[in-house]
Order: structure tokens, then C-alpha cells, then sequence
């Protein structure tokens, strides 16, 4: 089973980025055969994303390399930082240049989405809009959780939840995405 994990952030220090690893390490102690590719969406830095600069340049070499990940996964795990209710920009913009190469960005693809933040809301709001628009660009979201306030639920030292309430959330997300794989 390959799995294809990130954090919907472009911050170094992200949270989201922390969680998604946990997540990808939990998955390899329930299925050992799992082979995890966390990427970084750093790696895919694009220009900004516009109409015009697609028909003057085409679609860039990244996008279609972030497309082809998502095809040779057997299934995702996101993670998505939440800035002002909503995808943060680095997110936004890999996901409306890979979008212009198929609208099916997820390809069928089971997929557990995932949020954290500081906050007692978890990210609640980007975690929604993940699950509801994700089927428009055809993932199958099989599982789901948020963790708030963060610092209280994630252990920094041992880089583990240590909330009992969201440790069973995410082992059911991975049951099922091992389920749906």
C-alpha cells in the first residue's frame, strides 16, 4: 500500500506538518507493509496562479509532478493548516495549478483529512471545507479528525498525540483508509 502524506502548509515549523508524520508513522505500525511519502509543499513552489500566465507558459513541470504523486499513491493523508477559515495560499495555489491539468485532482483516491491548530477549534472550518469540496475533485474521504488546542493534545517531545479521544480518532482514519486501500 502506497500512501502519499502532507501538510497543506508551507511553514517549516507547521504543526500540520507534525501531525501528518504521526499520522504516516501510526499507518506504518498498523499496516508494516505501508511504504509512506511524506512531501513537503515547499517542493512545489509555484508562480501564482492565473489564466493568463497558463496560457502564456503552460501548466509548470511541479504541477504535473504533484498530479503524478497523487496517481501513484494507493491513498492520502492530508493535513490542512487553516489560515483565516480557510486553504493557506501555498495549498490553494499547487492545488488550482494541478486541478488545470484534470478537475479530478484526487483521482478516486481514499483519502483521511486531517486538521491542528493552537487553537480549541482544531481548524475546524478548513477541515470542513476539505471534506465538502473534496469529492467534487473526486477523493473518497474516509476518514476525519481535528486536533485543538494542539499543544495540549500533541506531545512536542515524543511527537505523539496523547489525547485518548484523538488518538481513536485517528486510528479509526487509518483503519479505514487501510480498509478502503
Amino acid at each position: 500500500m502506497k500512501i502519499l502524506a502532507f501538510a497543506a502548509s508551507s511553514s517549516r515549523n507547521s504543526i500540520n506538518k507534525q501531525l501528518v508524520t504521526h499520522a504516516a508513522e501510526t499507518l506504518k505500525g498498523l499496516e508494516t507493509s505501508a511504504d509512506v511519502n511524506i512531501v513537503d509543499l515547499n517542493d512545489f513552489e509555484m508562480p501564482i496562479y492565473s489564466t493568463d500566465r497558463e496560457i502564456a507558459d503552460g501548466i509548470p513541470q511541479l504541477a504535473h509532478d504533484f498530479y503524478a504523486l497523487i496517481g501513484g499513491a494507493d491513498g492520502l493523508i492530508v493535513s490542512y493548516a487553516e489560515h483565516n477559515g480557510n486553504y493557506t495560499a501555498a495549498y490553494k495555489n499547487i492545488f488550482d495549478w494541478t486541478s488545470r491539468i484534470d478537475a479530478k485532482v484526487f483521482q478516486g483516491k481514499p483519502m483521511v483529512v486531517t486538521s491542528a491548530s493552537p487553537g480549541p477549534g482544531g481548524g475546524a472550518n478548513v477541515l470542513n471545507l476539505a471534506i465538502t469540496s473534496a469529492p467534487h475533485f473526486n477523493a473518497n474521504v474516509v476518514g476525519s479528525f481535528s486536533v485543538g488546542p494542539f499543544g495540549q493534545k500533541f506531545d512536542a517531545d515524543t511527537q505523539s498525540l496523547v489525547d485518548a479521544d484523538t488518538v481513536a480518532a485517528l486510528n479509526t482514519s487509518l483503519n479505514a483508509l487501510i480498509a478502503a486501500g
